[in-house]
């Protein structure tokens, strides 16, 4: 069932104990008609992986359009939670997942999804996160995985997962900046009532609470820096402007994003760059000097680190056309 004008299809995963909350995300995300945003939005549609009544969290049933067979046409498939990460999923659906992958499929899980994703053998030697009471258990299950316990999602390119549910929008909404740019995600998230969405290298649990002073100082100094990315800072101006010590700047950077000043800085240079990057006509060359890195170098570094991939090539991206495609290899 390929859609007739060849949208981006995204399939979710809908099975018995389902969690609605993690499904729902994803319909909020790639359902709903948007006629704020210039362009064809995604086909989205729902396949059963075992035969119905399917019961999802509340009393709800669920009554799935398709098969697992729509797998094989899908663009991107979402695998929101699973039921249960100690129970191996259906064979047939981890066949299908491995296939998808393998055609150049976006495979994406929520939660407890990543356990489905370990199960079909598509987290071995990659980068992976879940909610932080599993991670002991993914590592467990699947040893050659390269946990990062404390992210709230990683993207290695067609294979992502996140951490808990309300993480599973910030992903969800950095698959939408990947493939129509930031602009547009923000969009989404604004009628989503959220801010736009958190890098996912952003810690799943603040240590401790930030004393209410202290994070008032915080919030002020992040709010300026964004206001002034073009111009050069070092950790002595940020501590000075804060009214902070040295140290006590990089712990409450550290227990309020899981970032250090410096690496807070650069995420957020890229992320203007990026913005600066989908305005049509904006010169390249420029770009890095206008969010504040010291060198066109430096720029093209960060930028392809935090990115993944080269400012040049996200701009031909975004020019592509996507969602028709998959965004990246």
């Amino acid at each position: 069932m390929k859609n007739p004008d060849d949208r981006h299809l995204v399939v979710a995963l809908a099975y018995d104990r389902m969690g609605t909350f993690e499904f729902g995300c994803t319909t909020e995300v790639f359902a709903l008609s948007r006629p704020e945003i210039d362009g064809p939005w995604y086909h989205f549609t729902v396949c059963a992986i075992e035969p119905g009544p399917l019961r999802a969290t509340g009393g709800i049933r669920v009554d799935a359009p398709h098969t697992l067979d729509l797998l094989d046409q899908a663009d991107t498939i979402v695998v929101p939670g699973w039921r249960d990460p100690d129970e191996p999923p259906p064979e047939a659906l981890l066949a299908k997942l491995r296939a998808a992958h393998a055609r150049g499929a976006r495979v994406c899980s929520i939660c407890s999804g990543a356990f489905v994703l370990g199960w079909a053998g598509l987290l071995d030697d990659r980068r992976a996160t879940t909610h932080w009471r599993l991670t002991e258990r993914l590592q467990q299950h699947f040893p050659r995985v390269r946990l990062e316990p404390d992210a709230l999602y990683v993207d290695e390119g067609r294979i992502l997962t996140s951490a808990g549910s309300a993480a599973g929008l910030d992903m969800l909404l950095h698959l939408v900046a990947r493939d129509r740019g930031d602009k547009v995600a923000n969009v989404v998230a604004q009628r989503l009532v959220m801010p736009p969405h958190r890098h996912g290298a952003q810690a799943q649990i603040v240590s401790r609470p930030v004393p209410p002073d202290e994070q008032r100082r915080l919030s002020a100094l992040m709010d300026w820096l964004r206001a002034h990315l073009h111009e050069p800072h070092t950790l002595d101006s940020m501590a000075a402007r804060a009214a902070m010590s040295k140290r006590t700047l990089q712990r409450q950077f550290l227990e309020a994003t899981g970032l250090s000043p410096y690496e807070w800085l650069i995420r957020e240079r890229v992320f203007l760059a990026r913005q600066f990057l989908e305005v049509p006509h904006s010169a390249l060359s420029s770009v890095g000097e206008r969010t504040g890195f010291a060198s066109e170098q430096s720029f093209r570094r960060h930028f392809r680190r935090i990115a993944g991939l080269s400012p040049s090539d996200y701009r031909r991206t975004l020019r592509q056309g996507t969602p028709g495609q998959p965004a990246l290899a």
